[in-house]
C-alpha cells in the first residue's frame, strides 16, 4: 500500500452537520456504502477509506440548495472541506482519478451544493502523464516570436467562409505580423470548409510567407472528432506542414487529449469550449484550478482562461484567478502558454499586462483585429502598437497618443482601460 494521496478540495453546503456531511462524501466515494456491511472491516476503512483532513466553515451566498438535497434549506451551512483520497484506490489514472474525486458525489442528498474547486496531486501523476511538449518555449520557437506577447486570432465569420476565403483572410493576418491563427471551436469537419480542404487551402499560403519572411505564423487547425479520427487528422495537418492542431478537450474528453498528446508532433491548442457547463454554477461542478491541472498533465501546450474585461460571465478576478493557475509550476510538467480570449482588444493590453506581469501569453483577438475600423492589418497593428507600448512602461493613454491604429480601435471599442 502506498502512502501516497491525492487530496480534493471541495466547497459543499448542507443542512446536516457539516462534519457529518463531509464524511458521507468521503466514505461514498470510498469503501462506505448507505450502511455499515459485512467486509467493510476496520482494516479496510484504515487503508482505503477516503478521510477528511480538514472542514474549514465559511459563509454561505444565499444561492438555492441543489434538487434533491435533504433538511431545512433555512438551516445549511457552507465550508470548505479536503478529502484526501489513497493513491491506491484508483492509481495514476486520470480516468479513474475523476470517478472518486468527481463521480457519485454530485448526487448525494446530504449535500445541498457541491463544487470540487482543487487538487493536490502526487508524483506518480506526472510518471504516467507526459504533460506539454511544447509549452511557452516550444511554442514561442515555432511561431518565431522569441519574445513579447504572442498575438493571434480567430478565422471570422467563424461559419460560412470557403476555404478559398479562409486562405485570404489568412494572407491578410499573415502580412500584417499575426503570430497565431486558429479555427474557431465551430469549425471542425463541415460540409462547407471541410478539414482537408481547409488544410490545402491555407499551408501553401503560410510557406510563402515564410518564404518571404522567414516566419510562418502558427495556425491550430481544429481537429476535434472521434477518437480514432484524431491521429489521422493530426497526420493531415502536420504532413502539410502545419505546426499546431487545436482541440475542444470537453468534446474528446481528458482520455481523448492523452490519447492525441502521445500522437502528437506539434503544439496542441487546448480549447476549453463547454467548461461553463460544469463550472459556472458555485454549487455544483469542478472548478477550473482543479480541471486545468487534468488538462496540463493530458498534454495541452495552449489553455484558454478568457480574459478581463470578457463577453462571458467570468469577472476579472476569476479570470486573473485561471491565468495565475495555468503558470503555477506542475509535478515539473513543461509550462502551458495561458490563451486569453473573448472580447480582447488592444484597449486592453496595459491593463492586463499591469494585473499578470508577464508577456509569456497568447493573446487571441477576434471581433478586436476583424472588426477594427480600418481593417482586419489594423487590427493587429494596435494589438502589436498597444502591447509593446505596455511592454515600455508606458501608460495606456500614452499609447493612444502615439498608436494611430490604437486611437482608431478607441473610436469602436471604447476608451482604453486603464
Amino acid at each position: 500500500m502506498s502512502d501516497r494521496s491525492v487530496t480534493a478540495t471541495y466547497i459543499i453546503e448542507t443542512s446536516v452537520p457539516l462534519r457529518k456531511a463531509a464524511e458521507v462524501l468521503a466514505g461514498e466515494q470510498s469503501t462506505g456504502t448507505f450502511v455499515r456491511v459485512e467486509r467493510e472491516t476496520d482494516d479496510v476503512r484504515a487503508r482505503f477509506a477516503a478521510q477528511v483532513a480538514s472542514l474549514e466553515e465559511i459563509p454561505l451566498t444565499g444561492a438555492s440548495p441543489l434538487p434533491g438535497a435533504v433538511g431545512d434549506p433555512d438551516a445549511r451551512r457552507r465550508a470548505r472541506v479536503r478529502i484526501r483520497f489513497p493513491l491506491d484506490n484508483f492509481g495514476p489514472s486520470i480516468p479513474n482519478l475523476l470517478a472518486a474525486v468527481a463521480g457519485n458525489l454530485f448526487e448525494v442528498k446530504e449535500l445541498a451544493a457541491v463544487k470540487l474547486i482543487d487538487l493536490d496531486l502526487p508524483a506518480e501523476f506526472a510518471a504516467r502523464y507526459a504533460g506539454p511538449q511544447f509549452g511557452v518555449e516550444g511554442t514561442r520557437r515555432l511561431a518565431g516570436r522569441p519574445s513579447g506577447v504572442l498575438l493571434g486570432t480567430i478565422i471570422k465569420p467563424s461559419i460560412g467562409l470557403s476555404p478559398a476565403e479562409i486562405a485570404e483572410v489568412v494572407d491578410e493576418l499573415a502580412s500584417a505580423g499575426i503570430d497565431f491563427i486558429k479555427d474557431d471551436e465551430l469549425q471542425g469537419n463541415g460540409k462547407g470548409a471541410p478539414l482537408v480542404e481547409r488544410v490545402k487551402a491555407v499551408m501553401p499560403v503560410l510557406e510563402r510567407h515564410a518564404d518571404r519572411t522567414g516566419v510562418k505564423p502558427m495556425y491550430a487547425f481544429n481537429i476535434t472528432d472521434d477518437i480514432d479520427r484524431l491521429e489521422a487528422n493530426h497526420d493531415l495537418v502536420v504532413n502539410a506542414g502545419g505546426t499546431c492542431v487545436m482541440a475542444c478537450i470537453n468534446m474528446i474528453g481528458l482520455a481523448g487529449l492523452d490519447y492525441l498528446r502521445r500522437r502528437s508532433s506539434v503544439p496542441i491548442h487546448g480549447h476549453r469550449a463547454m467548461f461553463g457547463a460544469i463550472s459556472r454554477s458555485e454549487q455544483v461542478g469542478i472548478g477550473f484550478r482543479a480541471w486545468q491541472k487534468l488538462v496540463r498533465l493530458c498534454g495541452a501546450d495552449h489553455l484558454h482562461t478568457n480574459g478581463i474585461s470578457n463577453k462571458f460571465y467570468e469577472t476579472d478576478a476569476q479570470v486573473l484567478d485561471s491565468i495565475a493557475a495555468v503558470r503555477e509550476p506542475l509535478l515539473g510538467l513543461t509550462s502551458t502558454v495561458p490563451v486569453l480570449s473573448s472580447g480582447q482588444w488592444a484597449g486592453l493590453a496595459h491593463a492586463t499586462l499591469d494585473a499578470v506581469g508577464t508577456t509569456d501569453l497568447l493573446v487571441l483577438a477576434g471581433g478586436g483585429i476583424h472588426g477594427h475600423p480600418d481593417g482586419a492589418a489594423a487590427g493587429v497593428a494596435s494589438m502589436r502598437e498597444a502591447w509593446a507600448s505596455a511592454a515600455r512602461g508606458e501608460d495606456a493613454l500614452t499609447a493612444v497618443q502615439n498608436s494611430e491604429p490604437l486611437r482608431r480601435a478607441t473610436e469602436l471599442f471604447g476608451p482604453v482601460r486603464v
